[in-house]
């Protein structure tokens, strides 16, 4: 669960966050107004149709400043996050409540599956990158013995590892979160038309009386689309097998099944829509090491939640409520 990137696109036929910002495509429409910054490693961006050019930049300024703040404060590689200190010291003093409402979610969700979904994964991630591949039996298991989503011990005054060895990983839930508070930044700016992508997706109403519109990545076709969907008010995330893949034939890569100590063979993709940009990041990830059987019948059980599955054959699982566009 690191080096997480955005596998949707913007479906062109009618997003529309191509155009300059302030300018609308057809005479009659809101202008569409557009801004971008650097975090989580990737370009995130917030798109606004408002007519008042000043406070919708004013909006998309709030939202992307939210965004950043979510990665400042969980990157696995800035000094000064709280995530890296963690990891380095093996407790912080006085953490963030951000900090705790993502470790909250993460423990209830690890619960939710079985520990299928597990922040701790950290140092089976070293162990492959250390590898340039994949590591041997032996430091594979070494690195399984540092897993275990239960001894991540938080509380307002102080987080704590109870083993020595070990790390976290928030690559699975802060794009999904910060998604979230760039939402609510926009809301009280009072906007009510978005599209905002920190690496997970969440809009507000509609792109000018049309649904936003995204494209779901083929998992083996970086130049094609295996389904548009129409957002509906929920939030969309998606896991795949290659965004960063150790091995050439995809077999190993950064999303792992604590079980095994390696990654899960049967997914080559999961997107889920849920109620929540941190419930859909955290469910993509989750679903991709439960399996596609596995990952329905629990999404049947939470409301507001759908996905698409699509194996490493080619085949696809759609549930009922997935919005097709």
């Amino acid at each position: 669960m690191i080096h997480r990137r955005t596998f949707l696109a913007a479906a062109l036929g009618g997003m529309g966050t191509g155009l300059p910002p302030a300018r609308a495509a057809h005479a009659g429409q809101t202008p569409l107004h557009a801004g971008a910054a650097l975090a989580f490693g990737t370009t995130i961006s917030v798109s606004v149709r408002h007519a008042d050019g000043a406070l919708a930049q004013a909006a998309i300024g709030a939202a992307l400043a939210e965004a950043r703040r979510i990665d400042g404060l969980m990157s696995l590689h800035q000094p000064a996050s709280q995530v890296y200190r963690l990891n380095r010291d093996k407790q912080l003093a006085q953490p963030d409540p951000h900090l705790l409402a993502v470790l909250g979610h993460a423990r209830a969700l690890s619960r939710l599956t079985g520990g299928a979904f597990d922040i701790t994964v950290q140092p089976l991630w070293q162990a492959f990158r250390d590898a340039d591949g994949a590591p041997s039996a032996r430091e594979r298991l070494r690195a399984r013995g540092r897993v275990g989503w239960a001894s991540v011990q938080a509380g307002p005054a102080r987080i704590h590892f109870s083993h020595p060895a070990m790390a976290i990983t928030l690559n699975g839930l802060a794009q999904g979160y910060a998604a979230d508070l760039a939402l609510a930044a926009l809301r009280r700016h009072g906007i009510h038309q978005a599209l905002v992508d920190t690496g997970e997706y969440g809009g507000l109403g509609r792109n000018d009386g049309r649904r936003w519109r995204l494209g779901v990545r083929d998992p083996r076709r970086d130049d094609a689309l295996a389904a548009t969907l129409a957002l509906d008010g929920r939030c969309v995330a998606t896991s795949g097998d290659y965004a960063s893949p150790f091995t050439p034939d995809l077999l190993h890569h950064h999303i792992f099944d604590p079980a095994t100590g390696d990654s899960p063979t049967e997914l080559a993709s999961v997107t889920v829509l849920a109620p929540t940009g941190l419930e859909a990041d955290g469910l993509s990830t989750a679903f991709m090491v439960m399996g596609a059987r596995r990952a329905h019948a629990l999404a049947a059980q939470l409301p507001g939640v759908d996905l698409l599955t699509i194996g490493k054959d080619g085949r696809q699982w759609m549930s009922a409520g997935f919005p097709v566009a």
